[in-house]
């Protein structure tokens, strides 16, 4: 039957105003709306964009503290700087482009360079306020869904000058959402690393450090002693910190004028570069690259003028001209730092010479390891491949790759008929894989499950050949899926640490009940959402899933759909993972099994 033609002429054409268009196209602004689950989700970034106005007034050396209250839905965020003109103040919170960060002499070094970041807050909130406290008078404008409300002024003598911003993000827009704590303070601890001498002040607690990048290298570390002492360089547009683990691969937090740059960029490109420089020079050696960074945890934080962002939600840098001045900046400082600390510098040569060794060692046995794969098939075994992927920059749909790595043929069956196959990748497992903990690189090589794995995710050398923005386990819910869910979160932490740092690791959660009757299907993801469901459902019959091929292709559909449920795997601090994989996934049973023992829940019937 076909379809009923709808007529292109005059009448077709919509032309929207700013606010509209940000609200019917609020992706194109804050990204991915989300519930709050996710520290990238779109409330969180609301929040960071009027942070960040905040911040440029401290950096341009105007308010040492920032007050942020959170009460329910709703966040204030007060600065103390120059406080915006009272006569542009509607402007500057409600129309596109408008903004004194276009002159360079009043904002040298910001991330809010497109007059967008307030504008979207204010558009995406049902209830968003600005009031500006300047030259003893001041200036309120309340707006509902970007619409003016209220503009009210008059003269305040006692109120220090400044800027409050009060929002409650629109549930118009993000439907169900909540504010997660831990995340809001986990972006304040890093305000406050990049910028030394300020004072963030959350609900009374106090975010403040001393020592800038290298009191988040310690943060990040946590309890686990680094190699050698942290080598910390301050300067007036560059700041860099790094230090050797015992881990595995390279970790990097970068960042552009106090923005953090999830996917690096050419910035870190350079930080990368000049300490392979640094330390050669100072060595008189030609190590490699691989061999000096191995095991490297940094972290490299500049501030630029006009800085070029692969898009509105700047994750990755592009500036090209960065390296010319950054390279040189980091060799320079390093040297000199080896220098002055000779003890320091023998721990990192000798860990270097380690890495070295260690490569060479790995070599015949990488050989093997392809030869192997290349008898068995061309393409990587048990890999069923979708046909856009994230390490291909034009690709269509790059941030909705997704790779499900699950247990056994049935499942991956099902999977492989519900999927999209332009952005969903399916990858079986052959029962449980090898516990890593505790060996070393070459078990990837000798372990010919582990090994494809690496090869389909295409990170055997760094995360710049990742195939797939989001990596997900998909095992059934039950002690041998959560058994698999573990080894399978050991491989990665172990040795592909900065793939869950990065935030591309996640767990699928499928439901555990479907209650039905002839007129209505529920399914629930815990016994608590089922007992509602069958009250709610009359006549109701229960069905337990034991596993994922249980599921038809056809129900399993909307459960990988862009509706469903995943849970990011999130690190606190590096020094966690290394004690939690010693005691869940090391050689002390008896520990574990008096763990289980008092912590063991029981119902009462």
């Amino acid at each position: 039957m076909a379809s009923k033609k709808i007529a292109y002429d005059e009448s077709a054409i919509q032309t929207l105003d700013a606010l509209e268009h940000i609200r019917l196209r609020s992706g194109m602004y804050i990204g991915r709306l989300g519930d709050g689950s996710h520290p990238l989700d779109g409330i969180y970034v609301m929040l960071k964009e009027v942070l960040d106005n905040a911040i440029d007034e401290f950096i341009m050396g105007e308010g040492k503290i920032i007050e942020i209250d959170r009460e329910g839905d709703e966040i204030n965020v007060r600065d103390f700087g120059r406080g915006i003109p009272l006569g542009k103040l509607i402007d500057c919170v409600s129309r596109i482009n408008t903004g004194g960060k276009y002159n360079d002499d009043v904002f040298q070094f910001s991330v809010g360079l497109n007059g967008v970041g307030t504008k979207a807050v204010n558009a995406l909130s049902s209830s968003f306020e600005a009031t500006s406290w300047r030259e003893r008078r001041y200036r309120t404008a309340r707006f509902e869904r970007g619409v003016l409300q209220k503009d009210k002024k008059g003269r305040d003598a006692d109120t220090p000058p400044g800027t409050l911003v009060r929002f409650t993000p629109d549930r118009e827009i993000f439907d169900t959402f909540s504010w997660n704590e831990e995340f809001i303070e986990n972006r304040l601890r890093y305000y406050a690393y990049l910028n030394a001498g300020l004072s963030l002040v959350y609900n009374g607690q106090r975010f403040h450090s001393s020592d800038g990048l290298a009191d988040l290298l310690s943060h990040e570390i946590g309890d686990e002693p680094p190699l050698y002492q942290i080598i910390h360089s301050r300067q007036e547009r560059l700041e860099f910190a790094f230090t050797h683990t015992h881990n595995y691969g390279e970790t990097y937090f970068s960042f552009v004028n106090g923005q953090y740059t999830n996917d690096g960029g050419t910035h870190q490109a350079a930080f990368r570069e000049g300490i392979l420089k640094g330390v050669n020079e100072f060595a008189n050696q030609s190590f490699s690259g691989d061999d000096v960074r191995d095991g490297i945890v940094g972290s490299v934080s500049i501030r630029v003028q006009d800085p070029v962002f692969d898009s509105q939600t700047k994750n990755k840098l592009g500036s090209t001209e960065v390296r010319g001045w950054i390279v040189p900046a980091v060799k320079e400082q390093l040297v000199l730092w080896l220098h002055k600390n000779p003890k320091a510098a023998e721990l990192l040569i000798e860990k270097i010479k380690t890495n070295e060794r260690i490569r060479k060692e790995l070599a015949s046995i990488k050989k093997d390891a392809r030869e192997r794969a290349k008898k068995v098939a061309i393409r990587i075994p048990k890999l069923t491949d979708c046909k856009f992927h994230y390490d291909q920059p034009r690709a269509k749909r790059r941030e909705e790759t997704t790779i499900f790595i699950t247990e056994g043929n049935s499942a991956a069956g099902v999977m492989v008929q519900s999927r999209d196959v332009y952005t969903q990748a399916i990858f079986a497992l052959r029962g449980k894989p090898l516990n890593c903990h505790g060996l070393k690189r070459d078990a990837i090589y000798k372990n010919e499950e582990l090994y494809n794995l690496m090869k389909a995710l295409g990170i055997e050398d760094d995360l710049e050949g990742l195939r797939y923005n989001r990596v997900v386990i998909a095992t059934d819910a039950d002690v041998d899926g959560m058994h698999i869910r573990n080894l399978l979160l050991t491989y990665f932490l172990r040795y592909f640490e900065d793939l869950v740092v990065k935030g591309h690791l996640y767990f699928l959660e499928t439901p555990l009940f479907r209650v039905r009757n002839k007129k209505e299907t529920r399914y629930c993801y815990s016994e608590a959402e089922r007992d509602e469901a069958l009250e709610a459902v009359r006549g109701a019959e229960t069905t337990r899933f034991k596993g994922l091929g249980e599921i038809s292709p056809h129900e399993f559909a909307p459960f990988i759909s862009a509706d469903m449920q995943i849970s990011p795997v999130m690190i606190h601090n590096l020094g966690e993972v290394t004690q939690c994989l010693d005691f869940f996934m090391g050689r002390n049973t008896p520990d574990r099994k008096q763990f289980i023992i008092d912590n063991l829940a029981t119902e009462v019937i």
